[in-house]
């Protein structure tokens, strides 16, 4: 059962999941890419949610999504607007094959071009002129995001729409008091992972309001959604917990105090009576910060 809550206004910390966090930088990982395939499945209606509000004046028919990772927002923008067609830039090879092999079984390879690209490089591709670019968790990791947001602003239409998603922290899964042998885990792992990326991720948490302003856009509509996604027997909810907290593991092993890793550990051993995906509290919780901008001429 999925519960969500908009909230209208400006969310004061835009941070996102960390296993997005180098999803342009990592072509090669395989466990990154189910990552984001499960964390598409699993929040398909919060996405369909943020593109249904998304105050176009006519339905927009080129579209760019902008680090589109694989496929997360180019399948369901296919679906929301049935005359489009998508361009999806990736720096991912692995990421922009697996968009590729959902459009062809989605019956809409046709409609979808992929063009594999650094967009922090000089040299942008030819992207068109979109009358919608998408951009869900990408903007943040560009080493200038100003410079994109004016780059993107030259390449809309004239009544062109950007539509900037970011996600706040990484998903918690499970609650506060939990688990039962070492309560709060989840914010111990999560403090050490957002004190290790303060360091890395430079435009983590901008304020993107004063951004979109500042290069030419004017906002039209502001949305937070808040999502609670229900999991315990699903397993698909499952693999996406397991899997976000191995990454997690992966890459904060040597930070975590040492009962905080075995208390890791015991929700990671899917043998053992402690796995996460035996929780009967098993519960995605996310939130996203949703602009909506156009050209302020």
């Amino acid at each position: 059962m999925t519960h969500s809550h908009t909230h209208h206004g400006h969310h004061s910390e835009h941070q996102h999941h960390d296993h997005q966090e180098n999803h342009r930088h990592a072509p090669g990982s395989h466990a990154l890419a189910l990552i984001l395939d499960l964390d598409a499945r699993v929040m398909a209606p919060q996405t369909d949610r943020v593109i249904g509000w998304l105050p176009v004046r006519e339905e927009p028919r080129e579209i760019v999504d902008f680090g589109s990772g694989t496929g997360a927002g180019t399948l369901p923008l296919l679906d929301r607007f049935p005359e489009a067609r998508v361009i999806a830039v990736d720096s991912s090879a692995e990421h922009l094959d697996r968009l590729r092999v959902k459009a062809r079984e989605a019956g809409v390879e046709d409609r979808v071009r992929t063009v594999l690209a650094d967009l922090d490089q000089a040299d942008w591709p030819d992207l068109g002129t979109p009358d919608l670019v998408w951009a869900s968790a990408s903007l943040h990791h560009m080493a200038d995001p100003d410079l994109a947001l004016r780059r993107v602003r030259d390449l809309l239409a004239p009544d062109g729409l950007l539509a900037l998603v970011e996600l706040s922290g990484f998903p918690r899964f499970l609650p506060e008091d939990a688990p039962e042998e070492r309560p709060g885990l989840e914010e111990a792992l999560h403090a050490v992972s957002d004190r290790w990326h303060a360091g890395h991720l430079t435009h983590r948490g901008a304020d993107w309001t004063r951004k979109l302003t500042a290069n030419g856009f004017v906002i039209e509509g502001e949305r937070t959604v808040t999502a609670e996604v229900q999991g315990s027997g699903d397993p698909v909810i499952g693999e996406y917990a397991l899997t976000s907290l191995r990454r997690l593991r992966e890459s904060m092993a040597d930070k975590l105090a040492p009962e905080d890793l075995a208390a890791l550990d015991r929700l990671l051993d899917t043998d053992g009576p402690g796995a996460i995906t035996r929780r009967d509290d098993l519960t995605v919780r996310t939130v996203r910060s949703v602009w909506a901008a156009r050209r302020s001429d």
